[in-house]
């Protein structure tokens, strides 16, 4: 019997370590080689479960795509927060038990030391990352400061880049006419206060070059096809930094928010996504990931953790979303509201865009 017994675990054993690997689907370019560093080389060589990544403009949408076709290729996706509550919403994700997660580098229980909000029925966060704008200083005379000069194409003429969608170019376009950050979705709630930030858009409607893809922007800026473009403030640091390139982040109005890691319903390799979920989402992982592009981390003890950025002399903290410096105009977008709202405002911004 004893014998039986060790032969049935050394077959497990084999099988096992025959299908041990996991794909993940993320947002490509610089996001992606910042995950393939801090969290798939460093948990290969821990667990020996290869990592396979696959990229998409929106994760969500093929996300949603393969589930409701009983198609499932991807074990763990990197989404949006708002899109991670719709999802799970719709029974489209495996629920997540947050207790199975590491404690802090501190020793704090996970649940504690996540920061507020990070943690759902199907998703754990892992990046702080925003919205912002930036511009090449060196096609620039005078040099923006606000929100509002984004839309004013009197003071600041030329193209302006911003992604293709309704979801943060609303909020921007409110706090441009000076909309109080706090008082944002207030206003959105309102008829009166969508078709305030319609209004705003028309403004410059006709001078915008429409981006999909994160990677977008920074090229935009670098072929001078815009003066300005919003992005993610991760992409423009990394071209910046990385590359040299003479981008400028404008913090203020930035809109900020959460992206999650979850489980798609039927993931081929369930435990094996658990297994790579909590890796990354350590306190230090989270931390490591931040010597390769400017997002935050959702856990509270990975703040006093942060390398210098790859390059050996960059100090992060001041290039991160959640530095006081540059919180003082910010917005934290609201899941919520997204849930709530996001079919029905994107179906208006597509009308408007086709107008």
């Amino acid at each position: 019997m004893k014998k039986v017994l060790i032969l049935s675990t050394a077959l497990t054993a084999v099988a096992f370590a025959a299908q041990a690997d996991v794909t993940v689907l993320s947002w490509g370019g610089a996001y992606e080689k910042s995950q393939v560093e801090a969290y798939n080389k460093p948990f290969t060589a821990e667990s020996g479960i290869a990592v396979n990544m696959t990229a998409a403009d929106n994760p969500a949408t093929p996300i949603k795509a393969q589930v409701e076709a009983n198609n499932v290729t991807v074990d763990v996706a990197d989404v949006e927060y708002a899109d991670a509550v719709r999802l799970c919403d719709e029974g489209l994700l495996e629920e997540f038990d947050d207790s199975v997660l590491p404690a802090g580098a501190d020793g704090t229980a996970a649940t504690d030391d996540f920061l507020p909000g990070a943690l759902t029925d199907c998703g754990v966060a892992n990046i702080v990352f925003s919205t912002v704008y930036a511009y090449d200083s060196s096609k620039m005379s005078t040099a923006p400061t606000s929100i509002a000069d984004f839309f004013d194409l009197e003071k600041f003429p030329g193209k302006r880049g911003m992604r293709k969608g309704a979801k943060a170019n609303l909020e921007m376009a409110l706090m441009a006419d000076g909309v109080p950050a706090a008082e944002v979705y207030e206003v959105l709630e309102t008829p009166e206060g969508v078709d305030r930030a319609f209004a705003m858009l028309d403004k410059i409607k006709s001078d915008v070059v429409w981006w999909e893809a994160g990677a977008q922007p920074p090229q935009l800026l670098a072929d001078g096809e815009v003066a300005m473009t919003t992005a993610y403030n991760g992409r423009i640091f990394a071209a910046a930094v990385s590359e040299g390139k003479p981008f400028e982040v404008i913090w203020d109005g930035q809109v900020y928010e959460y992206d999650m890691f979850v489980i798609p319903k039927g993931a081929p390799n369930l435990e094996e996504a658990i297994e790579y979920i909590k890796f990354s989402t350590s306190s230090k992982a989270l931390a490591d990931q931040a010597a390769w592009i400017s997002y935050g981390a959702a856990r509270k003890s990975s703040g006093t953790m942060y390398p210098l950025y790859n390059d050996g002399k960059t100090e992060m903290a001041p290039h991160l979303p959640t530095a006081e410096a540059n919180l003082g105009n910010a917005l934290a977008s609201s899941y919520e509201f997204w849930v709530d709202h996001d079919t029905e405002l994107n179906e208006r911004f597509n009308a408007w865009l086709a107008s």
